[in-house]
């Protein structure tokens, strides 16, 4: 797994140890993300499926692209699309894909990149795969997350973060077994390079078999693990979690996860897990497609602007000038 690796954890800053009084929070559910297929056909697993939105909270959508092996040919992105009123989050582990969007930003990630797109008021953009690898294969595997904006923000004008995998901030826990990507927010003292409207953290931790992670979260967060790989257990109860597997946390001072000594996955490094919070908006939710509004009746109106230009046009490869109306 390329994403961020570092030959020696014990040259990290560690993990601070919890105060006396910390509450581990306890696991409310674990679901299993079932697979389906995106864009131009991708492979995804929906991690958030079954999961309520008042649990996800700042939080609405996050699909695992891949991993999946490509053959020469195969790779598959997303033709020009919508989006208004949330923030789209696409972290790439392994494989490379091309962002561009009417309002000019765009770029190519890979192996640990991050970019953040704010939507706002709407924007169109499309993700692919670049021509080399759509020719030679290969291997592809990352997230892209969609994080809530508040009502005051929904309108925002868009706005697009580039961020690179050498800015990301690293940690290690306690026992010098974990390694912590912290993509947004503030983890144990280190804070990751994305800017956010909705306070939030995300991070991308990798636990060696054996390995324990007790990690601080802000009690006025919500907490949400993720497991893209391995076998282990979260929260107090050792609640045993696997592959695909989404663990919702109650209310509490920490989040502790561990990774099992024995993985059944022949090739799994230990656990790798991306883990997510956020300060919730607690405000309505209309959800249609591509478009995360308040109300009804905003939906229709994100559709009637799409439909007549307003949301801005496709852009021919290359060019950095997008329209809009």
């Amino acid at each position: 797994m390329p994403a961020v690796s570092v030959a020696d954890l014990t040259v990290l800053p560690r993990v601070p140890a919890l105060a006396p009084a910390a509450v581990q929070r306890r696991v409310r559910s674990i679901t299993s993300a079932p697979s389906g297929f995106e864009g131009e056909g991708f492979p995804v697993k929906r991690a958030f499926a079954g999961v309520d939105l008042r649990d996800l909270d700042p939080f609405i959508h996050m699909d695992e692209m891949g991993a999946v092996e490509y053959a020469p040919g195969e790779p598959k992105g997303t033709p020009w699309h919508p989006h208004r009123g949330f923030e789209t989050v696409t972290y790439i582990i392994d494989g490379i894909f091309d962002h561009q969007d009417s309002f000019g930003g765009g770029g190519t990630i890979t192996d640990g990149d991050t970019q953040w797109m704010t939507a706002g008021s709407g924007i169109l953009h499309i993700e692919a795969p670049p021509e080399h690898l759509v020719v030679s294969g290969g291997l592809f595997h990352g997230f892209q997350l969609w994080v809530n904006l508040p009502r005051v923000d929904k309108l925002k004008a868009p706005a697009y973060q580039d961020l690179r995998s050498s800015e990301v901030g690293l940690l290690t826990s306690k026992d010098g077994g974990s390694l912590l990507r912290v993509i947004a927010g503030e983890v144990g003292g280190v804070a990751g390079p994305g800017s956010t409207h909705t306070p939030m953290a995300m991070v991308h931790a990798t636990v060696a078999p054996g390995g324990e992670l007790s990690l601080p979260w802000r009690r006025d967060f919500n907490a949400l693990v993720y497991v893209m790989s391995g076998d282990g257990f979260v929260g107090p109860d050792q609640t045993p979690v696997g592959t695909g597997q989404l663990a919702v946390f109650g209310p509490g001072d920490a989040v502790q996860l561990s990774s099992a000594r024995t993985q059944q996955e022949r090739y799994a490094a230990g656990l790798d897990v991306v883990v997510l919070g956020g300060l919730p908006i607690r405000e309505p939710v209309a959800w249609a497609g591509p478009f995360v509004m308040n109300t009804e009746a905003e939906v229709r109106k994100a559709f009637e602007d799409f439909q007549a230009g307003r949301l801005g046009q496709p852009v021919p490869h290359g060019d950095v000038g997008g329209a809009t109306a």
